[in-house]
């Protein structure tokens, strides 16, 4: 098979007429053509960092609606499923990704649960990780999460990361606002990436001191405004990811949105497509071809550089996109699931007043870092919602082991009215909801007890539910039918007042206890800088 194309050779710098014979799932040569041609072949694109799950999808419909991006592998954390189900949810993505073309490369998940201070389905510990570790289906070592844990030499992850060192395998980061003292002791444990850099001061210092930096936009936390400039000084140390994607944005773009937008704002052709493919491939060693003879044939067809319109995706030496039609199938998984919760009352989120004033959660959108905030109540027997301050209820139920609701107080979140939930919940998955009552809380939650997992909004009586019945984090639908679905609610909630731009993948991230600074876990308030629960009153 003959491909012709002017080729974007990413490792001589340079662009030429070519044709690629192609044989048995490889390139075989590259050699100049005089046929003049107005399509550009270059390398597949990867997404360097992925939480499948926070698709919604499973792997085998991410992957119908990534190549369409270009996208021919992902460097894929199950850390999402494995809070839900342990080993037996990594098992399940790497089975559902082995039903495509599209390349996966998991990871061991190295923190599950992220924190001992809240409830998970399942724990995965250092003799499981070492197991994990030694299996060739597992490249590397996902996020260390737990920095406290890595500075203050606590055993247990420490034993986790001698266990990557062993195996051979790369340690990816997760260190958001770490620098100095502290993050010199994170990166002596040989921890190789961070994609969570809140600034390029602290970027620039991580790199300084041998990381490799990934240029995040996801759904809810996005990051290249940000760090976009170091590709003046760094462009060999980036890759590009999504970390976390929901549907609807999936839809109209992956890593091939971010490629556009970098080369926009005219960073060199050859560094932005370096840091989209081959940089990954080389820090991982991944089986990826980047347009090199003897090597897979996983490239893609464009219109041009400047558009960057995706024409043809190819992986292993097959056509798997062409101009708007993907050739291969995607089957119905069988559900797994870890699901035991009661409904709860809205008697159960009541809270007293105590006179003194409250600790409150500080929401921005488009961050994952929350703020501290004391706000003084009026002289009243109960606290409820001020929906003129901004200040709204925010609830964590536990799925797993049936425990009473954590209820804590939350701003930046702007319902005018009504409630809304879900058991996307990083990263134990239990139920999180903010409401500006607690019948609406409540019965929102309760939609979600129903279902066994998904996502709901509720206001006075009006009910919507998007199910999730695969570990209540993901469906078995595809892209478009989520996508679609996901919109609606989602549009619902901003019918509701919310200004966000993605309001449940920001709600998803309000009790993740190992992102700054104000949490709230079904344990209860989380205070990240001190590592500690704290009193909902000062």
């Amino acid at each position: 098979m003959n491909i012709f194309g002017k080729v974007i050779d990413l490792h001589e710098k340079r662009i030429f007429d070519a044709e690629l014979k192609i044989a048995d799932g490889k390139i075989v040569t590259i050699e100049r053509s005089l046929r003049k041609s107005q399509q550009y072949i270059l390398s597949g694109l990867i997404d360097s960092h992925v939480h499948v799950e926070s698709s919604m999808m499973v792997p085998s419909n991410f992957a119908h609606a990534a190549v369409q991006h270009g996208t021919v592998a992902a460097v894929a954390d199950p850390h999402e499923i494995a809070n839900v189900l342990g080993i037996e949810g990594v098992d399940f993505m790497i089975s559902d990704a082995e039903k495509v073309p599209m390349k996966f490369y998991f990871g061991a998940p190295s923190c599950v649960p992220a924190t001992n201070f809240e409830t998970s389905g399942a724990v995965i510990g250092s003799n499981e990780i070492e197991g994990l570790l030694k299996r060739k289906d597992i490249w590397f070592l996902s996020e260390v999460m737990n920095f406290p844990g890595v500075i203050n030499e606590e055993r247990s992850v420490i034993k986790i990361i001698e266990a990557a060192h062993k195996s051979g395998k790369r340690i990816d980061g997760h260190a958001p606002g770490l620098t100095g003292k502290d993050l010199e002791k994170y990166c002596e444990k040989g921890i190789s990436t961070d994609h969570e850099s809140v600034n390029i001061e602290e970027a620039r210092e991580k790199i300084e001191r041998g990381m490799k930096i990934m240029i995040r936009e996801g759904s809810a936390a996005r990051n290249l405004e940000e760090l976009h400039m170091l590709f003046e000084e760094f462009p060999e140390k980036l890759m590009l990811c999504c970390d976390d994607i929901h549907p609807e944005m999936l839809q109209k773009g992956h890593i091939d949105k971010i490629v556009r937008d970098l080369l926009g704002r005219g960073y060199d052709l050859f560094d932005v497509l370096r840091a989209a493919s081959v940089n990954t491939v080389e820090h991982y060693s991944l089986d990826v071809g980047t347009l090199r003879p003897d090597q897979p044939a996983d490239f893609i067809v464009i219109d041009n550089p400047k558009d960057f319109n995706i024409l043809e995706t190819w992986i292993d030496g097959k056509k798997i996109y062409d101009r708007g039609k993907v050739s291969f199938e995607t089957g119905k998984p069988i559900p797994v699931n870890r699901f035991n919760s009661s409904m709860i009352s809205p008697e159960e989120l009541v809270v007293k007043n105590s006179g003194r004033a409250v600790r409150v959660i500080k929401a921005n959108d488009g961050e994952l870092v929350t703020y501290k905030e004391e706000v003084a109540w009026t002289n009243m027997p109960e606290l409820t919602a001020s929906v003129s301050r901004d200040i709204l209820k925010i609830v964590v139920k536990d799925r797993y082991n049936d425990g009473p609701p954590s209820v804590a107080f939350i701003s930046g979140f702007s319902l005018n009215h009504g409630a809304f939930a879900s058991s996307v919940a990083h990263d134990s998955h239990n139920i999180v909801a903010v409401g500006t009552n607690d019948e609406d809380i409540s019965n929102a939650i309760n939609i979600i007890v129903q279902t066994r997992g998904g996502l709901s909004c509720c206001n006075k009586g009006e009910q919507l539910v998007v199910p999730l019945s695969i570990a209540g984090i993901m469906t078995d639908v595809p892209c478009g039918t989520i996508a679609a679905e996901y919109k609606k609610l989602s549009d619902k909630v901003r019918d509701m007042g919310s200004q966000l731009k993605a309001p449940f993948m920001t709600l998803s991230f309000m009790s993740l206890l190992v992102i700054p600074h104000l949490k709230l876990g079904d344990r209860g308030l989380f205070d990240v800088d001190c590592f500690e629960f704290v009193d909902l009153f000062v």
